[in-house]
């Protein structure tokens, strides 16, 4: 199986820092806890490595006594925890170990954000590192395998994905069982477990929904009224598998026009694999009538997860009239506005009057099959 390398290598040594725990969030099955054993292999040093499900470290890290965390856990320089979000108040007992012993290097992987994050977030205030990682994206392909590599994949990453496993699997048909294992098995364990929802269907039903929504502003009540279910209960839905890491959320952009929509969503996946295997369509590009969408939400996650890499920080969004109007993402950085359209093949348009004429000093583009390598790297 082909080692794809992880944009964390390169920076591994600034991400493990003695005196912080560093926290490593990210989808189920990306890749985190083999990334983490590469970085940590290299240390020169006493190391433990566990994981949540181990419940002798459950009752140790929140047991809050430091005389008992400090008996198991002083001789190691290094402690890694994988799936920590298992571990409820971990993040009270890495207080404990990291203000006592500032020498040591601590690592904790997560698939939830709402699992770790609320438990690490508060005690841990300017004690942690914060990474994510993503499906592969195409910035790491090329900075591994170049440009053609990366074009000629182009197609299968927006099928298949970026998956390490689909990008390693052999046949279509493998990546396509990977995938819907993956959709069945791992999509919803995290809120299956830890936030005791008992029938994962309406989660489903309500991710086919998404699926033919992308680049479409989502209406709460008419999704609610589809599934059968409150209003209440689809926002809180849409919350944790947003916080699983399998949708991610877009808001509306406006400044001065009262024709701006602002208060709608759209919800793009943070890996298209799973998208076309919630709908079961693997289909090539020449037999679908969604490559529109495909390409949208691609090019949406891409782009995040080149800035994420690159440490470029921005606000997104998404900009729509009510007259129709509408550009696909717009990023708010260094005081500028920055508009571009998802095409996937490529056109020759302008921006739509209604921004120029409001946003005179911002920046415009399409980003197409053509040039779209340009914007990612």
């Amino acid at each position: 199986m082909d080692w794809y390398k992880r944009y964390l290598e390169k920076a591994g040594n600034s991400f493990l820092n003695p005196g912080k725990v560093s926290v490593l969030y990210g989808p189920r099955r990306v890749g985190k806890t083999e990334l983490l054993k590469k970085l940590i292999s290299s240390f020169e040093g006493s190391i433990y490595s566990g994981t949540g499900d181990n419940l002798e470290l459950r009752e140790i890290l929140t047991s809050q006594e430091l005389s008992k965390i400090a008996t198991n856990f002083s001789k190691y320089e290094l402690i890694f925890i994988d799936e920590a979000q298992r571990v409820p108040g971990i993040g009270f007992g890495l207080k404990l170990l990291i203000d006592n012993y500032p020498e040591k290097t601590i690592v904790v992987t997560g698939s939830s954000s709402f699992g770790l994050s609320k438990n690490i977030g508060e005690p841990l205030t300017g004690r942690n590192i914060t990474r994510i990682l993503y499906p592969l994206s195409v910035y790491e392909l090329y900075n591994q395998s170049g440009g053609m590599k990366v074009h000629e994949q182009l197609e299968n990453l927006m099928i298949f994905g970026g998956y390490p496993e689909v990008l390693n699997a052999l046949t279509v048909t493998d990546k396509m069982e990977y995938l819907l294992s993956l959709r069945d098995s791992y999509l919803f364990k995290d809120i299956l477990e830890l936030e005791n929802i008992r029938n994962p269907l309406k989660l489903t039903e309500l991710l086919k929904l998404l699926a033919f929504q992308i680049g479409r502003e989502v209406s709460l009540n008419k999704l609610g009224n589809t599934l059968g279910i409150a209003k209440q209960s689809v926002e809180r839905y849409l919350d944790l598998l947003e916080k699983t890491f399998i949708i991610k959320r877009a808001g509306g952009f406006s400044r001065n026009l009262r024709k701006e929509v602002v208060k709608s969503a759209r919800y793009y996946f943070w890996d298209v694999g799973i998208r076309n295997a919630l709908i079961n369509n693997f289909n090539p590009l020449n037999q679908r009538n969604d490559t529109g969408m495909l390409w949208e939400n691609f090019m949406y996650m891409e782009r995040l997860k080149t800035k994420h890499y690159k440490r470029i920080f921005s606000n997104d969004y998404f900009w729509r009239t009510y007259d129709q109007q509408e550009i696909d993402l717009i990023e708010e950085r260094s005081g500028k506005l920055f508009a571009y359209e998802f095409k996937y093949s490529p056109k020759n348009i302008k921006a739509p009057k209604a921004w120029q004429n409001a946003y005179r000093d911002s920046e415009f583009m399409i980003i197409s099959k053509e040039n779209y390598l340009e914007f990612l790297i």
